[in-house]
């Protein structure tokens, strides 16, 4: 299916099967970045269902699109350079991928969903010529004071072409958490087909459905992922659109990445070893069939159940309970349970952007880090549990007082 056809209303984004297996049902939710303000918090709040069915032909895992993106993407609270984790990640994959493409001020770097130039700041720094797509005005500026190229816009094949008429082709297209982000998934690997050089490669990177659920990670979904992916699933949907993926890195990155590579389907990319074995390792888990997806809702409920015991008990016994951070992730995880200022009475983030601002749906006060230096909590509920090391590290003083953190997914785990 090509990005000009709109799927039925209830039907596969990608291959128009009409969806009725149920992945999992998170009930209603907010969207996870629209933050409030305080004169926000007593009007009228949306809710959308975060119901994720799959697909039981192409067995993409999905959610049905309930508004366009603009509604969701064109002022976002989401600032790429506030993770130290990230960052070091980003420049670690710039060193390999320039190293391993051979890139350099005659090649062109294309990034979708380029967010606030985390990323292409340090292919700048090696002289290589760069363009930004991002959709949110706020996060696009950012990057455009960092002197780097930004098209504010969604990107699709209507951008692709424009972009290779004005700016060319590009050499290498980036696309990192975004592929689950883009409800038209075909009108958006249409367009990396159109910008993409014809022996250019393009990356991206995503949260692997595997590990998703084999680790129960259900508070990665939100109204801003539409899909969730295995390999196997975007192996198709990259092949309907003449790219061929060659290889693939397995990362650790938000609990479990696959990064792919793709080229035109002509290229001459020989596919790896890895991507090989990725694909038997998928069929043999059997991501294949209907039933490898039935038993991820109840693991669900029983981390819902184990996490509201620990508050309950904790909170009985008098202890005080803080968050750390303000993500997407973390607002799923406490709309679900119905976490509220009864149980947490305030987070953390360290992105100025969402101070004084309350969290969607459970009205919970974001405040600065240093909050905690003040309040000396005995529990620090940690939301962005991907980067949990991080975050223990940047708050070791708190051992001083003899606070304790709460790492909820997998399993409530408590680290002193």
């Amino acid at each position: 299916m090509r990005g000009s056809e709109v799927p039925l209303k209830g039907s596969c984004r990608f291959c128009r099967e009409r969806l009725t297996h149920t992945f999992v049902d998170l009930g209603m939710s907010p969207f996870c970045e629209s933050i409030l303000r305080a004169e926000q918090l007593n009007k009228m709040e949306a809710f959308y269902p975060l119901h994720v069915y799959v697909c039981t032909r192409c067995f993409l895992v999905q959610l049905e699109e309930y508004v366009a993106p603009d509604g969701i993407f064109t002022e976002y609270a989401y600032f790429s350079s506030y993770s130290d984790t990230w960052l070091r990640h980003a420049k670690a994959y710039t060193d390999a991928i320039v190293a391993r493409r051979r890139l350099g001020a005659s090649s062109r770097v294309l990034e979708l969903a380029s967010n606030d130039g985390y990323l292409l700041q340090y292919f700048r720094e090696k002289g290589i010529p760069v363009l930004g797509v991002e959709p949110a005005a706020n996060v696009a500026a950012v990057a455009m004071q960092k002197d780097i190229p930004t098209r504010v816009a969604f990107f699709g094949p209507e951008i692709a072409r424009d972009i290779a008429a004005e700016w060319g082709k590009a050499d290498l297209i980036i696309g990192n958490n975004v592929l689950a982000q883009v409800p038209d998934v075909n009108g958006f690997v249409e367009g990396i087909k159109i910008a993409l050089e014809r022996n250019g490669v393009a990356t991206l990177e995503f949260p692997h459905l595997m590990k998703l659920v084999e680790e129960n990670q259900f508070d990665t979904i939100y109204h801003e992922h539409f899909s969730y992916f295995s390999f196997t699933a975007a192996e198709k949907i990259f092949a309907a659109h003449g790219l061929r993926l060659f290889d693939v890195e397995e990362l650790p990155t938000h609990g479990g990445s696959l990064r792919i590579y793709a080229c035109h389907a002509h290229g001459g990319e020989t596919i790896s070893g890895r991507a090989r074995e990725l694909r038997a390792r998928e069929d043999e888990a059997g991501l294949g069939r209907v039933e490898y997806y039935d038993n991820f809702a109840d693991n669900v409920k029983r981390t819902k159940r184990r996490l509201l015991d620990f508050l309950i008990q904790a909170k009985g016994a008098g202890k005080s309970i803080v968050g750390y951070g303000a993500p997407g992730k973390g607002n799923t995880l406490l709309n679900y349970c119905g976490i509220r200022t009864d149980f947490v009475d305030y987070t953390v983030d360290r992105n100025p952007y969402k101070h004084g601002k309350f969290t969607p749906g459970t009205h919970i006060p974001i405040l600065p880090p240093e909050t905690i230096n003040q309040t000396k909590p005995d529990f620090i509920l940690i939301l962005p549990w991907n980067i949990k090391d991080e975050i223990i590290e940047q708050l070791a003083h708190v051992r001083g007082w003899g606070a304790r953190f709460v790492v909820p997914i997998p399993e409530v785990n408590i680290y002193s």
